[in-house]
C-alpha cells in the first residue's frame, strides 16, 4: 500500500537520505546494522520485554528506510546492495515471527502456531511471486503492490509486539489479521504477473 503513496514518499526518503548520510556509514552497512537491531529485538521480545522490544524494533524498521535512501543520496546504489537489503528483509521478518512463535501468544480458532506457520508461509510467497514472476519474464519490471507489503508488515509487527505489553489475546488477533493481509498480498502479486 504504501508503494502506491511512493510520489509523496519520495520527497520523504530524500530527506531522511541526506540526514543520515552525514553518518559515515554505508548504505550495506546500515542494512546490517538493522540485522543486528532485531536479533536484539528477539532477545528482548523471548523475554518478553515487549517495550524495549519495540523501542529497538522501530529503530530497526527505521533502517529499513534509511538504507536505501542513503544509497540513492549517496550514489552508492548497487546490484549487491539491493540483493543484501531484501535477503536482510527477510531475515528480519522471520526473527521476529520465531519470536511470537517462542513467546506463546493465545490460540484464536486454531492454534497460533498454525497462523504463524501460515504468516512466515505468505512473507515467503510474497517475495517469490516477486522474484518468480521477473526470473521467469512474465514481467520487465519488479512486481510490486500489494495490500501488505514488508514496511506495512513491519508496521503491524510493532504494533503487535507493543500490544504484547498489555494484552497478548489482542496481540494474537493482530498476528491473524497479519497473516491474513500477508497471504491476500501473495495472491494478488500472484495475479498481477498471471495478468501481465
Amino acid at each position: 500500500m504504501l508503494y502506491a503513496k511512493r510520489s509523496v514518499l519520495k520527497g520523504l526518503s530524500k530527506k531522511v537520505g541526506i540526514l543520515f548520510s552525514k553518518i559515515s556509514l554505508s548504505p550495506n552497512q546500515w542494512t546490517l546494522l538493522s540485522l543486528v537491531l532485531v536479533t536484539i529485538t528477539f532477545y528482548f521480545l523471548i523475554n518478553k520485554n515487549f517495550l524495549i522490544s519495540a523501542i529497538i524494533f522501530a529503530f530497526t524498521a527505521a533502517i529499513d528506510m534509511i538504507d536505501g535512501a542513503v544509497a540513492r543520496i549517496t550514489n552508492k546504489v548497487t546490484i549487491f546492495g539491493a540483493y543484501l537489503d531484501t535477503v536482510i528483509d527477510r531475515l528480519i521478518e522471520f526473527e521476529v515471527i520465531l519470536g511470537f512463535l517462542i513467546v506463546g501468544y493465545p490460540d484464536f480458532i486454531i492454534s497460533i502456531n498454525i497462523w504463524l506457520f501460515f504468516l512466515i508461509f505468505g512473507s515467503m510467497m510474497v517475495t517469490y511471486t516477486k522474484a518468480s514472476a521477473f526470473e521467469k519474464g512474465l514481467v520487465k519490471k519488479e512486481l510490486k503492490g500489494g495490500i501488505l507489503e514488508h514496511p506495512e508488515r513491519l508496521l503491524l509487527f510493532l504494533f503487535t509486539i507493543l500490544i504484547s505489553n498489555y494484552s497478548l489475546v489482542y496481540a494474537s488477533y493482530l498476528i491473524v489479521i497479519t497473516t491474513i493481509l500477508t497471504n491476500i498480498t501473495a495472491i494478488q502479486r500472484f495475479s498481477i504477473a498471471i495478468k501481465r
